[in-house]
């Protein structure tokens, strides 16, 4: 840990002799998946530290995000007392006022220091929700044990890829990894950060009141309706996954991904001006979700894997059935 850096934290925090200094800490057990270059103890003061060569506005984002969840969580540890610090040796005067402005501690490093970018630089995290990452995701859910080449060949994307999501879900706790082969270690956490990244309610552009009182017959009519349309459609989240699970869920609305193009057309058969009957969730795909549907009981789904990230991107609301699944994830 380069003395020169810590020697300048020190002097402009304020720092005593007593101060604990750890590195690289996660806040995986809050559910967040974010991570800190340093958190200092001082006393009763906690500093957030990121060390950057340039300060960015997603770095005061991200840390003025992880300082305001923390404060309302108060059986986590960091609930209090928090002070989010980023130290770089540009900031820019955008970032400047925007860090005075959420109370962010900015500290000017000398343009002469040499970071460590293996020291200093969060290790890269992939993006769980993205669609090679979650790829290799679901398959390690279904083959519950196996190599990382394995689910590179599996999945056809690069070993390259598959090591570098494998190894950024191990860093924060996720996967397990013994001798060549790898599991899923922690499902709360995956879940977790799938509902943090990906928050699914994001995706709704509508909700229309539908003539049905009975969710499974609406999705059956509308699915053969849709087919002969030859619409772009999928029913996804509880619909699709209490159909692959079994799990009883609600019953007063469906869920469906939908072209916008198909939405008036959608509304004008379906919808129902008195306000009656139950309601349909339509959702603008944010990626390819119709090439690996399924039909079941003739209702038009989206794949196991679409399903569960949709179902995990509920976050708690989601969490029972969503744990249901994984649990038969193999089977699907």
């Amino acid at each position: 840990m380069d003395e020169e850096i810590l020697g300048i934290l020190r002097a402009k925090l304020n720092l005593s002799d007593n101060a604990i200094i750890s590195r690289e800490q996660s806040f995986a057990d809050a559910g967040l998946p974010i991570m800190t270059d340093l958190i200092i103890e001082d006393g009763s003061k906690i500093f957030l530290v990121e060390i950057k060569s340039r300060v960015t506005i997603d770095t005061i984002a991200r840390l003025n995000l992880l300082k305001q969840v923390l404060k309302t969580r108060s059986e986590i540890k960091y609930a209090s007392n928090l002070f989010p610090v980023v130290a770089g040796k540009v900031i820019p005067p955008r970032e400047e006022a925007l860090a005075k402005e959420v109370a962010i501690t900015l500290v000017q490093l000398p343009h002469s220091i040499k970071l460590s970018t293996s020291e200093y630089s969060p290790k890269k995290r992939i993006k769980i929700t993205s669609e090679k990452a979650w790829r290799v995701i679901s398959r390690l859910l279904k083959e519950r044990t196996t190599s990382i080449r394995q689910l590179a060949l599996l999945e056809d994307v690069s070993y390259g890829w598959a090591h570098a999501t494998i190894q950024s879900l191990i860093s924060q706790g996720i996967v397990t990894k013994k001798g060549n082969y790898v599991s899923i270690f922690d499902v709360n956490k995956l879940l977790n950060g799938v509902a943090w990244e990906r928050p699914f309610e994001n995706l709704r552009a509508t909700e229309i009141t539908i003539d049905y009182n009975s969710a499974i017959l609406a999705a059956q009519e509308i699915s053969h309706a849709l087919k002969i349309q030859e619409s772009k459609f999928a029913f996804t989240s509880y619909t699709a996954g209490g159909l692959y699970t079994g799990y009883a869920v609600r019953h007063d609305a469906i869920y469906l991904y939908l072209e916008k193009k198909e939405f008036e057309f959608f509304k004008d058969v379906f919808g129902n001006r008195k306000n009656t009957g139950i309601k349909a969730r339509i959702y603008l795909p944010d990626r390819v979700v119709f090439s690996d549907k399924r039909e079941i009981e003739s209702i038009i789904v989206t794949s196991p894997a679409q399903t569960l990230l949709d179902l995990a991107g509920l976050g708690y609301s989601g969490l029972d059935i969503a744990k249901v699944m994984v649990d038969g994830y193999a089977r699907i």
